[in-house]
């Protein structure tokens, strides 16, 4: 059973089959189409689409749902627009509409993140963190479901001032920079004191802190200004028994030490993340999700795709807490015939 294999690797109780979970699979509507035999696209009713995304995550036994609520939607339209390039299916993500929120870097040091996005209530913000996850078990209830906060830091900071502006004001003045980042800290801690008081035992923290090459600020500086309020952040949650899972885009192996020492149960990560030292460094205690390369599938042949299969499910199945994902979505242009193999293998060996 798919919620209970989930929950088991969330707690650490190792499940006898390897579960999974993926991302963007379920908007791929040729491969939904494929494997459920309903026709549906981009252009169909809503009903029909998720009437089709639910058969799908059943076919594909989905144990656990990736899943936020608090997202750049706080910041109303007050932040920096950097456009978007096409991703899903028929393009429909594409947006060529940027704007600067701040121009200059200077200004953006002197940040109040107070003055300009005022404060929340608490129990508006418990409230639309269990309507959230209620809706995501309406939806879906074979799986582990969760709630969540996007923004969490960093990625708050790169939606607020966009990637030229943000790395520019780390560059001239990196104190001046992390005091406006604490002061970041406090205005998002009342949304992590809210969702401790949520329903959701299984809760996600998602913070892009990395690029593909890894820090793109000193290491030293993450440790002084990231790490520290990430323990704040996490605390009421740890105190209230929730599971607490972390994601970053991009390579984070280095940070692996400071991530867990901040309290995380458990990481999501992506391909270019070192999955075995991952695994021998806290594969017994904490849950590790992901790591298949998305390139494979895109552009490998069956052996290729066996081989990398094989290869996450070799390491993952001495892990209790081992999800296979894809990492970084399974996107639209994924060749059907390619992801069908994928899923034959992972149904072959999943097994431990």
């Amino acid at each position: 059973m798919s919620y209970a294999d989930g929950m088991a690797a969330i707690n650490l109780d190792m499940p006898a089959r390897i579960p999974r979970t993926e991302y963007s699979a379920e908007s791929h509507w040729p491969l939904i189409s494929t494997v459920t035999g309903l026709s549906v696209s981009q252009d169909s009713p809503e009903a029909a689409k998720a009437k089709a995304r639910q058969a799908f995550m059943k076919a594909w036994s989905y144990d656990l749902r990736w899943s936020i609520l608090i997202n750049r939607q706080e910041f109303g339209d007050r932040y920096t627009r950097m456009g978007h390039a096409v991703y899903a299916a028929e393009g429909a993500d594409y947006d060529e509409w940027r704007s600067e929120l701040f121009d200059d870097p200077e200004a953006a040091l002197h940040f109040d993140p107070w003055a300009m996005y005022g404060s929340r209530s608490q129990q508006d913000l418990v409230d639309r963190f269990n309507d959230h996850y209620a809706s995501n078990c309406s939806f879906y209830a074979d799986a582990v479901n969760m709630t969540g906060i996007y923004i969490t830091c960093m990625s708050g900071l790169i939606d607020i001032f966009g990637w030229n502006t943000l790395l520019t004001a780390a560059g001239l003045d990196s104190e001046a920079f992390g005091a406006m980042t604490d002061r970041y800290a406090t205005w998002i801690q009342p949304f992590f004191n809210a969702l401790a008081l949520a329903d959701a035992p299984v809760v996600m923290v998602h913070d892009d802190i990395v690029w593909t090459n890894g820090a793109f600020i000193h290491p030293q500086w993450y440790r002084r200004y990231i790490f520290p309020n990430y323990k704040r952040f996490i605390q009421p949650l740890l105190d209230c028994g929730k599971k607490v899972l972390f994601t970053s885009d991009g390579t984070y192996t280095e940070f692996i030490d400071d991530l867990a020492t901040c309290g995380f149960h458990g990481f999501v990560f992506e391909p270019t993340n070192d999955l075995g030292l991952l695994a021998e460094k806290f594969g017994q205690t904490h849950v590790l999700i992901g790591n298949a390369d998305t390139r494979i599938l895109l552009y490998g042949d069956k052996a290729a795709i066996r081989a990398e299969v094989k290869r996450c499910l070799d390491i993952g199945r001495h892990c209790p807490g081992y999800f296979l994902a894809v990492g970084n979505h399974i996107p639209a242009n994924t060749p059907v015939e390619n992801a069908l193999y994928y899923q034959a293998v992972y149904d072959e060996l999943c097994r431990r």
